[in-house]
């Protein structure tokens, strides 16, 4: 059969009742659109078993159904049991799925914990590693036709990641639809408003992209049929924002830094003020970080500045710790003490208080360091969404501008196009 329209489903009684907003229609019936499925119908429904006089009705119209939430372990949990009842097969357990949950909580897993672990026999498991309770795929036989079903869970922490990487990839073999032909990029420091203008400006020839915001970053896919339009839009937002900021593939920002140091066999240490240990941690989320990451310190007062990393009284006095001096002696300091092959500090004005008209909130000044070249620094200032916004952003300016500066690129020359940050 022909897989032409889909139905979503959003699973939860906190959504129903207003308690928390929908976060996954905009994004699935996105993504699904781009793939070319037509979205019937969007239908929120409560943790109350309702969904399945609904769901029967879908599939007698519908070619794909794709579900979110009730996979927890409660009694309300009903989403596994439902779909089992509709493609009348048992739930069974799968193997993969409780030796993945025993691994995480060991005994637990009898009682409650356990059901999420079963499955309707004949569907193919979706893991899960950022939650407990996995996902699956499968069909529901109706009549001489096979209705596509996805089940995921419902916090988007867990469902998107599972969405775009396993989910759509297997929608797209499913025939009927259009061909699909989509690109993936990976965006820094870019407000997703100011993406969705910048990509209305510059598409061409019917360009479609879709975009999904991450904490570090936002991916934007191009999808048209000619991979050299998508190529060209891309270079085109390469041209408005600056080339380090738009990158191929599914990109981290700490990749940009560390693939570089691993492929040089060099190493780096931080020097943090304003960040406070936020770069180390990103640059440490990756195993096998101690190959190219010395270690860090988080100079957050003026005294440890002085006492840590050698920066100077006089320095302190006659230009303050958010100035280029002061970045310079931090990366110095840090770099020497460490002997790593390069060294980056940070040091700005992270708010809500502390700014000045010289030196406003979002203030901040980079410092690098290094065995064979000079020293340099070079300041940003950075729009303030609040305190938290602030110094997640300058860590991703941080690890953005140290991979520059290992190129050998000019700092100075990377930041005039980052106008929009």
């Amino acid at each position: 059969m022909t897989y032409t329209s889909a139905a979503l489903f959003i699973i939860g009684t906190e959504l129903t009742r207003g308690v928390i907003a929908d976060r996954h229609t905009q994004v699935i019936s996105s993504q699904l659109t781009q793939l070319g499925y037509r979205v019937d119908r969007m239908v929120l429904v409560p943790d109350d078993g309702t969904i399945g006089d609904v769901l029967r009705d879908c599939i007698d119209n519908c070619d794909l159904v794709v579900m979110t939430g009730g996979l927890g372990p409660t009694s309300d949990d009903m989403t596994r049991t439902i779909v089992a009842n509709l493609a009348k097969v048992p739930l069974v357990r799968n193997q993969e799925a409780f030796d993945t949950l025993y691994a995480r909580i060991g005994q637990r897993i009898w009682g409650a914990n356990e059901q999420q672990t079963m499955i309707p026999q004949g569907f193919e498991l979706i893991p899960n590693p950022l939650g407990t309770a996995p996902g699956f795929k499968g069909f529901i036989p109706d009549g001489g036709r096979q209705i596509a079903c996805v089940a995921m869970p419902g916090p988007p922490r867990e469902m998107n990641p599972m969405f775009f990487d396993q989910v759509i990839p297997w929608l797209a073999q499913l025939i009927g639809h259009d061909d699909f032909s989509r690109s993936e990029y990976s965006t820094f420091l870019i407000p997703e408003s100011k993406l969705e203008e910048l990509c209305k400006s510059i598409s061409f020839n019917g360009m479609q992209w879709g975009t999904r915001f991450q904490d570090l970053k936002i991916s934007l896919y191009l999808v048209d049929s000619s991979e050299a339009d998508r190529t060209e839009m891309a270079n085109r937002l390469r041209s408005l924002v600056g080339g380090c900021l738009v990158v191929d593939g599914d990109v981290q920002p700490s990749s940009l830094l560390t693939s570089l140091l691993e492929e040089r066999g060099e190493t780096i240490s931080t020097a943090e003020s304003c960040t406070s240990g936020y770069i180390a941690k990103l640059l440490t989320d990756q195993a096998g970080s101690s190959a190219w990451f010395w270690g860090g310190v988080a100079s957050y007062a003026n005294e440890a500045k002085k006492h840590l990393l050698g920066v100077r009284d006089e320095t302190l006095e006659h230009y303050g710790a958010v100035s280029e001096a002061c970045v310079l002696e931090m990366a110095e300091g840090i770099r020497r003490l460490s002997g790593s092959d390069w060294s980056l500090s940070v040091s700005g004005i992270a708010g809500p208080d502390g700014g000045t008209p010289e030196k406003p909130v979002g203030t901040v000044w980079f410092g690098f360091a290094s065995k064979t070249r000079e020293s340099a620094a070079v300041q940003v200032h950075i729009s303030s969404y609040g305190r938290d916004s602030v110094r997640r952003r300058a860590s991703v300016m941080a690890l953005i501008l140290a991979s520059q500066y290992i190129k050998g690129a000019c700092l100075l020359d990377t930041v005039k196009k980052w106008q929009y940050i």
